[in-house]
């Protein structure tokens, strides 16, 4: 056995302190290997410690990063971003159109979109106007069609929700990156016929309502185009080239009221595609914030 404090080197007593007491009957070489033992613990923390700190380093400034590139929006797009997206955008904007075209004058105090007879009518309209009364007559008609219109676009916004759910990754893609109309394209692809079907009974009860002597606007557009195109199809009538008229009048005005209701869904499209305040919602500023930098690129 060797003494403790008279055998010890000065350096390893200084570094690895012992109580005598405790570790009398231990040799020099046990407290070297103690002395071993402290400075590779000691190492391996700072080790450990060193490599955490790399590591808390290292994922700060990943988030940092992150952060920079999705303000720049270099982020690329997901699937469930893409779409989701798109079905938002087209959601506000189908909304917004029925619903300020559903209003009192939203069709018929709209320059835009005011509904009007057809230029073949424009016989029955000098006609009636020449009788006392007759413009408010022909006015009191207008008003009609246009009302039917406000009160069928009360119903258009679910037809417009349904088709957007039903959208498909591809299609949100290619509306995406298409054209400035190309939800609007989609919108009317996918739900013409059911706005249609939605429109035309509603506009065909005001053609068909009396306007003046138990005559409506339907009887007096028949009348009118029956003679018409009895003159057209006349020796005469095909010697000066006449055209037949083949103007169904509900059709026709049930297609200009579709045609209002998505000159404004394509209005608030190119709102949202083109400025940033009408992108209400941080996901809409990401997705369509993705085409201003391709723009400024």
């Amino acid at each position: 056995m060797i003494s403790v404090n008279a055998d010890l080197p000065k350096k390893l007593k200084s570094d690895f302190p012992v109580n005598p007491h405790v570790f009398r009957y231990v040799t020099g070489d046990d407290f070297y290997i103690l002395y071993l033992a402290k400075n590779i613990i000691i190492r391996t923390m700072k080790i450990r410690i060193l490599v955490l700190t790399s590591i808390i380093v290292i994922l700060t400034s990943c988030a940092e990063v992150l952060k920079v590139l999705e303000s720049a929006g270099t982020v690329p797009l997901t699937e469930a971003e893409v779409i989701n997206g798109l079905k938002e955008a087209l959601t506000t904007g189908a909304r917004n159109s029925a619903q300020r075209l559903s209003l009192e004058n939203g069709y018929y105090g709209d320059a835009l979109v005011k509904i009007l007879l057809p230029d073949e009518a424009k016989v029955i309209v000098d006609n009636i106007s020449r009788i006392p009364g007759g413009v408010q007559l022909v006015e009191d008609v207008i008003l009609r069609i246009n009302r039917a219109a406000e009160d069928a676009a009360k119903e258009a916004a679910p037809i417009f929700v349904n088709s957007i759910t039903q959208m498909t990754i591809r299609d949100a893609f290619n509306i995406l990156n298409g054209a400035d109309n190309a939800a609007t394209q989609y919108l009317r692809s996918t739900t013409y016929n059911d706005l249609y079907a939605l429109y035309k009974p509603k506009i065909q009860a005001s053609t068909e309502k009396d306007i003046v002597g138990n005559i409506s606007t339907m009887d007096s557009w028949e009348a009118l185009t029956g003679r018409w195109n009895t003159l057209a199809n006349s020796a005469a009538g095909r010697l000066a080239n006449l055209k037949p008229v083949n103007t169904d009048l509900n059709d026709y005005l049930t297609s200009k009221a579709l045609s209002g209701m998505f000159l404004k869904v394509e209005a608030e499209e190119l709102k949202i595609r083109k400025e940033v305040s009408a992108r209400v919602t941080p996901l809409l500023k990401r997705v369509f914030g993705s085409l201003d930098n391709k723009t400024a690129n």
